[in-house]
């Protein structure tokens, strides 16, 4: 029998003991003599939130289906646990076996969120393992992260050994079998770590040197060894179809943030907007056809017992097989009472029909996000949404008997005035009167308008990764006039304002845009006891402050000013497709608002059609010839 790593009276302590045993339905149990590298799978934040990472249960499966492999899970230890294990010198464990981190080969670390940075140290703290990747020795697991913060690695290249970058199921076959010959070699870390530079898509920060200028920007970042890439390049899936999917995910014992079952429809997103770090990197939009995901969505509701399916991808409403999949996936869960979950919908393609499918089984919230409150700052951003475009389909919800709705704006884009701040408040008045202008026996109820403002976030890779970004007070100034001319509104009692922490905002910024240096502070401000930075209630402020007191590093420099096109950035090693050119001619169309066509209405040159040997998938899709194939260069 499993011995489990914490004693009895240890879990009677702990708020959800169920965080730590394992042994979860489809959970993956190996003989550890049996396999030939173990890998520990890490979400740095606590259990609830790791579980409902997609990225995790792909590599899990993957893993774990390479019979030699055995992929394990760890998340981070909740304060309570934490503090028992300092004390009592309890090193973090594997859930599956219950033995600790160290015995891994490989510690991955999928970086989601840049306010999990200070977690990534507790996970190596308390496994045993140096925190600072120069440190290690050959005993020590690999520690490799992966995930969209890898898009800019600098400021934890310190702590990692190894970055993936790009998508999981493409080269881990072929460094897992480099690293099973460098094991049986007897050679030293830096060996391995030499070789691994030289698979496509794996960064070894160590095997580059930084220098900066006396202004504090960078002056060069160049490999400081032979046979290293200049540039490391992103790593994709073109044969969505043909990669595993994880038919039988773990479920937990506890309810997880999302908790039901998650099938990804398709990868990429056909949309331009500027101040999205997905919509680019992840280009170009990649399908799973509907008979594939037919079968995958009838296995994994059979294999789970979750009574909601969520179909996920960057904008579900652009995949061209929706209508058909929703009509399969009605017939076999509206008799189960399964209810589908259509997240990431954009309300100008958002049909009648779709949502009254939908409303049959479950009828709940709809969440869409226009992103500015005026048509000029939403051109600006390249949203492609009108005034009329919002107003049409929130009144297609409405007469569908929707009654709540979420919007979700930003607040400090680049080049906002008064007017369009205002404009978010008045968005919302104005829906709030379509809604009542609809006669009683049409609409259901009084409605409830939500409106959340997140703080805009430059971040790399998009044609916004040169914008200034606010200032804490300029962000909290913002969302008072806000939430003032809200009150000001005829139907303010049917509208709710929410807004962000203006201060977690521009540490994310720094950690966002950051270089090398800012391994310094994150380290500091874990030593001065920062840690889940991401949890209002546990983040910090003063053990920021003053690790960059420490540090001497002032964060509005990384913040606060505009950055010119002639400066070298720190992510410049990295080529994710998409050209430099094409994001500095998008920065250029923002300051004038002009709007760029999606990628199903014109080639715009983005680059990434280098991925599909210069033909563009999108007029491929359509049956349409490829025209433009002569500028996918950018």
């Amino acid at each position: 029998m499993r011995k489990l790593a914490l004693e009895d009276e240890i879990l009677l302590q702990l708020d959800k003991p169920e965080r730590y045993i394992g042994n979860e339905w489809n959970s993956v149990m190996k003989d550890p003599s049996s396999v030939d590298i173990r890998f520990a799978m890490c979400f740095p934040d606590v259990y609830e939130i790791g579980m409902s990472h997609l990225g995790i249960q792909i590599l899990y499966d993957m893993f774990n289906r390479m019979p030699d492999v055995w992929c394990e899970r760890v998340y981070s230890p909740w304060p309570d646990l934490d503090k028992i294990m300092r004390e009592r010198h309890i090193p973090l464990f594997l859930l599956e076996s219950q033995e600790p981190v160290k015995k891994a080969d490989f510690l991955g670390i999928t970086l989601q969120y840049e306010m999990c940075y200070t977690n990534i140290l507790q996970i190596l703290d308390l496994s045993g393992i140096a925190l600072l990747a120069s440190d290690r020795d050959r005993d020590d697991p690999i520690v490799i992260g992966g995930g969209p913060c890898t898009y800019n690695p600098e400021p934890i290249a310190d702590f990692f050994d190894l970055f993936y970058i790009g998508e999981g199921e493409t080269v881990y076959p072929r460094l897992l079998d480099l690293y099973r010959s460098w094991k049986k070699s007897g050679r030293g870390r830096a060996d391995f770590l030499r070789q691994a530079a030289a698979v496509p898509g794996i960064y070894v920060p160590s095997l580059y040197r930084v220098s900066y200028q006396e202004d504090g920007t960078l002056a060069s970042f160049v490999p400081a060894a032979e046979n290293v890439p200049t540039k490391v390049k992103k790593q994709i899936v073109m044969d969505f179809d043909g990669i595993p999917y994880p038919e039988k995910p773990v479920v937990p014992f506890i309810k997880a943030t999302q908790d039901r079952v998650v099938m990804e429809i398709q990868r990429g997103c056909i949309r331009g907007c500027r101040f999205c770090q997905a919509g680019m990197v992840y280009r170009p939009l990649r399908e799973k056809r509907v008979e594939r995901l037919k079968k995958l969505a009838a296995r994994m509701l059979a294999n789970t017992g979750y009574e909601e399916i969520s179909l996920t991808s960057l904008s579900s409403s652009d995949y061209l097989e929706l209508d058909e999949l929703l009509t399969y996936l009605i017939d076999i869960c509206k008799p189960r009472g399964i209810n589908i979950s259509l997240p990431s919908l954009r309300i100008d393609s958002f049909s009648l029909s779709v949502m009254s499918k939908v409303q049959d089984v479950k009828k709940s919230s709809l969440t869409f996000a226009p992103e500015a409150g005026t048509q000029r700052m939403r051109d600006v951003i390249n949203k492609g949404l009108t005034e009329e475009d919002i107003r049409k389909g929130a009144g297609q919800a409405f007469r569908g008997g929707w009654n709540k709705v979420k919007l979700y704006f930003m607040l400090g884009l680049p080049g906002e005035t008064e007017e369009d701040i205002r404009g978010i408040a008045q968005l919302c008045e104005t829906l709030a009167e379509d809604y009542y202008d609809i006669p009683k026996e049409e609409r259901n109820g009084r409605v409830a308008i939500t409106a959340s403002t997140s703080f805009f976030v430059p971040k790399p890779f998009t044609p916004f990764q040169w914008a200034s970004m606010n200032r804490e007070q300029e962000f909290l100034d913002k969302a008072h006039l806000v939430k003032d001319t809200v009150r000001g509104m005829l139907n303010q009692k049917s509208i709710r304002y929410t807004y962000h922490d203006a201060g977690v905002s521009v540490l994310e910024g720094v950690l966002a845009r950051g270089d090398r240096r800012i391994s310094g502070v994150i380290l500091q401000a874990y030593r001065n006891g920062a840690l889940f930075d991401a949890w209002t209630e546990h983040y910090r402020a003063d053990a920021w402050e003053e690790a960059f007191r420490y540090c001497g590093l002032d964060p509005y420099f990384y913040t606060a000013r505009e950055r010119s096109t002639e400066e070298l950035l720190p992510w410049d090693f990295i080529d994710t497709g998409v050209s430099r050119k094409f994001l500095e001619r998008e920065w250029e169309r923002a300051k004038k608002g002009i709007v760029t066509p999606n990628c199903r209405q014109q080639c715009s040159g983005c680059g990434c059609t280098q991925f599909q040997g210069g033909v563009c998938l999108e007029e491929k899709l359509s049956g349409r010839k490829n025209s433009q194939s002569s500028v996918s260069g950018g």
